[in-house]
């Protein structure tokens, strides 16, 4: 649920781009961008590992440049999804739920694990995790402080220059 002025009959307003914390996750500071044509929310990941009982083991990408910064994350998924992206292939993609938080709006979301490497944000907030939230394309960070650093508790820190996969 949310903790905002939507009780009060205002509406929230929320940026194109917000910082989003996944405390479940461990993650902190996550840049997002609104995506009102997508769905479902999606976030950058690589290594995925089916487990047993619908789990599955992946890495959440946090930062691409100057190093890679990714973070072993375990969860149980809640389907599977087929997206048909901008590029036109079909895709199947494992769906998880955790709990989002975006300035004092908190609520669990759905997330589709997908590859976005070359975005310029680690993550997309769809519309079923924006329902309720009004978003100003005109404005960024209108929830959240952009100076606000990334941050991952447990960070895995992969140095090109010593083999590892960009």
């Amino acid at each position: 649920m949310t903790q905002d002025h939507e009780t009060q009959g205002e509406p929230t307003i929320i940026g194109w781009r917000e910082k989003i914390d996944l405390p479940e996750w461990g993650l902190k500071r996550v840049r997002a961008k609104t995506d009102t044509g997508a769905r479902t929310s999606a976030i950058d990941v690589a290594d995925i590992e089916e487990l047993e009982d619908d789990e599955i083991r992946f890495r959440v990408v946090y930062h691409h440049d100057p190093e890679k910064i990714t973070r072993w994350i375990h969860a149980r998924t809640v389907r599977k999804s087929t997206v048909k992206p901008s590029h036109g292939e079909p895709q199947q993609r494992y769906v998880c739920e955790t709990l989002v938080r975006i300035g004092k709006v908190q609520r669990r979301i759905e997330i589709s694990l997908v590859s976005r490497k070359g975005m310029l944000c680690r993550m997309l907030l769809g519309r079923t995790a924006l329902d309720g939230l009004l978003v100003d394309a005109s404005r960024m960070y209108v929830l959240t402080d952009s100076k606000r650093k990334p941050r991952v508790i447990d960070p895995v820190l992969e140095h090109p220059s010593e083999g590892a996969e960009a």
